[in-house]
């Protein structure tokens, strides 16, 4: 897997799928502006914000709630190559990892609007302004050939799986 670079957002503990994609967002078919809408209603105005390659950090439990697929299907199309947080939810983490999107769990003391830099291969993130590392588990080959694939569709069409 590649390394990830990129400016942070923070969030807390126990931030649920409502709160990252409202419900009445899900019953569109325009999925590319799904990332329009996300965190609205808890910080809004944080979507027009939110650049390609940035990188959401939050404590425990993220992505709890509905078992919805929009939740890291939104992150993704605001732009966030990569979420790290204490813990997440099971069904947030499964369906982010068959979407493609690249889950670290792992605590960092990182502020927002720092940069975070996540070495996936070696199970390390740094925080680019103060040098200090943490270590996560590493990724068994399969969720790391998923998530380099960009998802389990694109696996399955290149006829990886």
């Amino acid at each position: 897997m590649a390394d990830i670079a990129g400016r942070v957002w923070r969030f807390g503990d126990n931030v649920d799928t409502d709160q990252i994609i409202p419900a009445e967002h899900l019953v569109s078919a325009n999925l590319p502006r799904l990332g329009d809408f996300i965190f609205e209603k808890v910080r809004p105005g944080v979507a027009a914000e939110v650049r390609k390659g940035d990188i959401l950090v939050a404590g425990k439990n993220f992505g709890c709630g509905s078992s919805r697929e929009h939740a890291p299907l939104s992150l993704m199309q605001a732009g966030f190559s990569c979420i790290v947080a204490e813990s997440f939810a099971r069904i947030f983490y499964r369906n982010s990892m068959n979407i493609g999107l690249l889950l670290v769990e792992c605590a960092t003391g990182v502020e927002e609007g720092g940069t975070l830099e996540v070495h996936a291969d070696s199970g390390t993130v740094r925080d680019a302004g103060t040098g200090e590392v943490s270590s996560f588990p590493r990724h068994p080959p399969f969720i790391a050939q998923l998530v380099e694939c960009g998802g389990l569709v694109n696996m399955v069409k290149e006829g990886r799986f």
